[in-house]
């Protein structure tokens, strides 16, 4: 019987924001591959599956894994947070598959099934950050030189591209952030508003709403499960919210709708 693999995006961490197709095709599998971290979030659905658990940075090695079980007849579910197909599993597998002169058509099933990825989950958040182009980077310069980085922060930042920043820092990575910052006060507003989002609906879930100046002030909350949304010239403060207007108030009364209505006698 041939085999199956599908890469999986559980979505930020809890069940109730994974989608029913990722629980459906867990349920399928009889082998589950992943980091550990991500294989702890579905640990309740996998009871009695065959489980390959993985430490960070061990990617090409889950990735021919979880290929060569799938080959050998085994429905096998590699796990990502968020969705496979941002900064996730999903390239590599199909790069590697490439190599190998694999056939969508003829050769072995392959599917990514999509989840609500951190720039989705943050955003909801804390309130409407999104609304207009936004750009995402991330800081990791473990597969891209910090030289590329540089080039695209500068350019979203003198786009005026609201920024959400994946993987901000860890304990080898701290200057890029603070260097990031630095690029964009060129062109931004120090009170630019900034949300970090560490662990988006996990038990350790926290959120802090700062701006550019004050950013540097919140390094413990800066960390490989944390994002980082920082706002446009547009984007403003709220309560606890940030703002993005997508330009309605240069059109239409947003406060009296009735006013907008066209007279029809």
């Amino acid at each position: 019987m041939p085999g199956k693999l599908y890469i999986v995006g559980v979505g930020p961490g809890h069940h109730d924001h994974m989608t029913f197709r990722a629980k459906q095709v867990i349920e399928e599998s009889d082998t589950i591959v992943g980091y550990e971290t991500y294989v702890d979030l579905v640990a309740d659905l996998i009871e009695g599956k065959e489980v390959h658990r993985y430490a960070m940075t061990q990617e090409v090695e889950r990735a021919h894994q979880a290929i060569d079980h799938a080959n050998a007849g085994r429905i096998v579910s590699l796990v990502s947070s968020g969705d496979p197909g941002i900064y996730g599993m999903a390239g590599l597998i199909y790069e590697i598959l490439a190599e190998t002169g694999w056939d969508r058509r003829n050769g072995l099933y392959v599917e990514v099934v999509p989840g609500v990825s951190s720039l989705n989950s943050c955003a909801a958040l804390v309130g409407s950050p999104l609304m207009t182009d936004f750009a995402v980077l991330s800081m990791s310069d473990l597969l891209v030189p910090w030289e590329i980085i540089v080039k695209r922060v500068e350019a979203a930042a003198q786009g005026d591209f609201v920024i959400v920043i994946y993987n901000p820092s860890s304990k080898k990575r701290i200057h890029q952030l603070q260097d990031t910052r630095k690029i964009l006060l060129k062109y931004r507003s120090p009170t630019t508003p900034v949300a970090i989002i560490k662990g988006a609906y996990r038990e350790s879930q926290e959120i802090v709403l700062t701006d550019l100046e004050n950013l540097e002030n919140h390094a413990d909350k800066l960390g490989m499960i944390s994002t980082v949304i920082v706002g446009n010239s547009s984007t403003f403060r709220y309560n606890d919210m940030m703002i993005n207007p997508r330009g309605y108030t240069s059109k239409y009364n947003i406060v009296s709708p009735q006013t907008n209505k066209k007279s029809t006698t």
